[in-house]
């Protein structure tokens, strides 16, 4: 049969004009939600028992200004929390360093101290809300600030729930956060697991992000093969630690992108299913449903969206935000139609979140589990979208894993093609984008009100820095950033050390250079 890239879904898997029993498929085989493999679900009755938990990804300016925004949403109805934190603190600068000053504020809240987190969480209960971070190079200090902030609360760490990103893999590929080099990196994140396994068992210590090889220029086929990969990598390294897998898998969560490709997106998170399940349970040994279960929350934007025409983007974010319901996901955050441009306004940020709240209560969708089950086109293209994620897995293991791949630069290399063909067929018309490259018209540029991080708010942070030093014990400071740099140089735990490091109100920049004393710093391989 003849076919045109017409024919093709966005990762390029082919595509016949319909389907119908003559595809083959043995629908009595894909079983039901609930069950392993958990392609149609991690859960028999799905959305009927529990909507996914509706998150805004949201910080900036200043943790004043961020604790504002949090109640807002929270008042609106939003279930569940999403920190966005800048640049500094993503890369372990504190905010009157002349390395990030420039940058303070400006795609995220800063942290320095406890006491940032502490205004961030101000009457925010941490037993009755649920937080998720996406922070990864600094992701362990930031886990024990919030325990800390929980702490000081009366919240005892069994009752704290969410999730920290906390998957540096993906950042030496897509993002470029990153601080130290893979192997301390690596150890860094297994302590998270182990502690958290051990002490804070509602949490979710790790978010293994394919959403980031997806901005990057990654197919769909990319993201999930990459993010599987990675999550190998997490899993062989507690194995390696000793730690029993049950326990490991039962705490790992994922995160993707949600693209507007329909069909495909829903293929995805019921391959994605199918095959962590199998993994865990053939490669690991894994006998405990929860450890076998693949949960997601996804993000419904990110680079689909466009400058041009940016009210598009609130039709888009709706169908990505559908396709993601109908995939089975457990959290989701809709992106504000005018991301692609600004920081979104508190009023953008309604509508992104008024979307789910439409989609969960009005439609109907969220009553009947996978109600695409069954599909014959939608059970093909989940395990054509399987096969594929495999070959490129199984091409991973053979080229030495995760870590080998990205330090040879061959991970990078892969999505920087993919990210060059895409654009071409952007430019080229051959992927059509309403408004940019098809119905576009000449207009001038949208009414947007640019949001930028005001220079008060950088100086009121900064002179908050200079107070908590002014004001912290030098002596507790000087022995918790001394016993930091101990257990970095042995093998023990980095967890208690980093949250007396906190209750001493070291800052996030004393913390980071100690540990950078003794791990060093990541080289970025050259990728031609």
């Amino acid at each position: 049969m003849d076919r045109t890239p017409e024919h093709r879904t966005a990762s390029g898997l082919p595509i016949e004009p319909s389907y119908g029993p003559e595809s083959g498929r043995d629908l009595d085989r894909i079983g039901s939600p609930g069950e392993f493999p958990y392609t149609r679900g991690v859960h028999r009755d799905m959305y009927r028992g529990r909507l996914w938990t509706m998150r805004q990804y949201s910080g900036f300016g200043s943790p004043e200004a961020t604790n504002e925004r949090y109640r807002f949403l929270l008042d609106q109805g939003q279930t569940g929390l999403s920190v966005a934190f800048d640049l500094p603190s993503q890369i372990g600068y504190d905010s009157d360093d002349p390395d990030g000053e420039e940058e303070v504020g400006r795609v995220g809240v800063p942290i320095d101290t406890l006491a940032d987190m502490e205004i961030v969480f101000d009457g925010i209960p941490l037993d009755r809300v649920s937080t998720s971070f996406t922070i990864n190079g600094t992701a362990a200090i930031m886990l024990a600030m919030y325990l800390v902030v929980a702490e000081r609360q009366g919240v005892p760490q069994e009752k704290v729930t969410g999730t920290i990103q906390n998957d540096i893999l993906k950042e030496y590929v897509s993002r470029g956060t990153w601080i130290f080099p893979p192997d301390p990196s690596l150890r860094l994140i297994v302590d998270t697991i182990e502690y958290c396994a051990e002490r804070v068992p509602r949490f979710n210590p790790v978010s293994i992000a394919g959403a980031h090889f997806r901005d990057a220029g990654a197919t769909a086929v990319q993201e999930l093969a990459f993010t599987i990969a990675d999550g190998i990598t997490y899993v062989e390294r507690c194995v390696a630690r000793g730690m029993d897998v049950e326990l490991i898998g039962s705490r790992l969560s994922f995160f993707f992108y949600t693209h507007m490709d329909f069909f495909e997106e829903i293929a995805k998170y019921r391959a994605g299913r199918r095959i962590w399940a199998r993994i865990m349970k053939e490669r690991f040994g894994a006998t405990d449903p929860r450890a076998m279960m693949f949960r997601a929350g996804v993000v419904c934007g990110g680079s689909s969206l466009t400058a041009e025409q940016p009210q598009n983007n609130i039709v888009r974010v709706a169908y990505e935000a559908m396709a993601s319901v109908l995939g089975g996901v457990q959290s989701i955050f809709t992106a504000a139609w005018d991301e692609a441009l600004t920081l979104p306004s508190q009023e953008t940020a309604e509508l992104a979140l008024r979307t789910q709240q439409v989609l969960a209560l009005e439609t109907g969708v969220p009553s009947v589990a996978d109600p695409l089950g069954g599909s014959w086109y939608v059970e093909e293209l989940t395990d054509r979208f399987e096969a594929a994620v495999l070959t490129i897995v199984d091409r991973i293991d053979e080229l030495g894993g995760m870590v080998a791949c990205i330090e040879s630069g061959w991970v990078q290399s892969e999505i920087g093609q993919r990210a060059y063909e895409d654009q071409h067929d952007l430019e080229s018309g051959r992927r059509p984008v309403v408004g940019v490259n098809r119905h576009a018209r000449e207009e001038p540029p949208p009414t947007v009100e640019f949001y930028e991080t005001p220079p008060e708010e950088v100086e009121r942070q900064r002179e908050r820095l200079r107070r908590v030093r002014a004001e912290r014990d030098d002596g507790r400071v000087r022995a918790a950033l001394d016993a930091l740099a101990a257990t970095a140089e042995s093998t023990d735990n980095m967890m208690p050390a980093l949250l007396e490091c906190v209750r001493a109100y070291c800052t996030v920049g004393e913390m980071t250079a100690t540990m950078r004393s003794v791990f060093g710093d990541f080289q970025q391989p050259l990728v031609v």
